[in-house]
């Protein structure tokens, strides 16, 4: 089964932890396409057909982004708006019925502050509510979440070692 990576990092030049996953996935050609919103579409111009066509040639579609604002960055929104089309993703027909789709999500605060009684208020199921909503709406399956937490203080040997673990979680759906 092959996985297409919906990468969507505002600044990877200056990312650590997302500029390391995909380097980790990138060893993986045959099995993981790593397809790279910001640096694909720098005019925001998305090229929907392109993006349609990626969405059906794999069986797996891994959202990978930073939280930023407690939600998508901005260009994976307007993807989401453009690509997930009427009478394409929901409508009359439902393209990615059954794809299994999931996320990837580099967090710079601590797990414990995404709580009710953490400085965030809120449980990451609360923040990937809508994501979880849409997945449903457009009748695909939610399969997985991969979430690294506390991203400010992530030693290089540990970030290493974090990517090969993503990498081995894509590999495993």
């Amino acid at each position: 089964m092959k996985t297409l990576v919906i990468l969507a990092h505002p600044d990877m030049e200056n990312s650590r932890i997302n500029k390391k996953w995909k380097e980790e996935l990138e060893k993986y050609p045959d099995k993981i396409t790593v397809n790279e919103l910001y640096k694909n579409y720098p005019d925001w111009d998305i090229d929907i057909e392109k993006e349609h066509e990626l969405l059906l040639s794999h069986d797996n579609i891994i959202i990978q982004f930073p939280l930023y604002w407690y939600t998508y960055t901005p260009l994976l929104k307007k993807w989401l708006d453009d690509v997930l089309s009427y009478n394409w993703a929901y409508g009359n027909e439902y393209k990615l019925n059954g794809k299994n789709i999931g996320v990837a999500i580099s967090i710079g605060g601590f797990e414990n502050d995404y709580s009710k009684t953490g400085s965030v208020k809120f449980s990451m199921d609360e923040i990937l509510a809508p994501f979880e909503a849409t997945v449903e709406y457009i009748k695909a399956n939610l399969t997985s979440r991969y979430l690294l937490f506390d991203t400010e203080n992530i030693s290089d040997e540990e970030l290493s070692e974090n990517a090969k673990n993503y990498t081995r979680h894509i590999l495993s759906l």
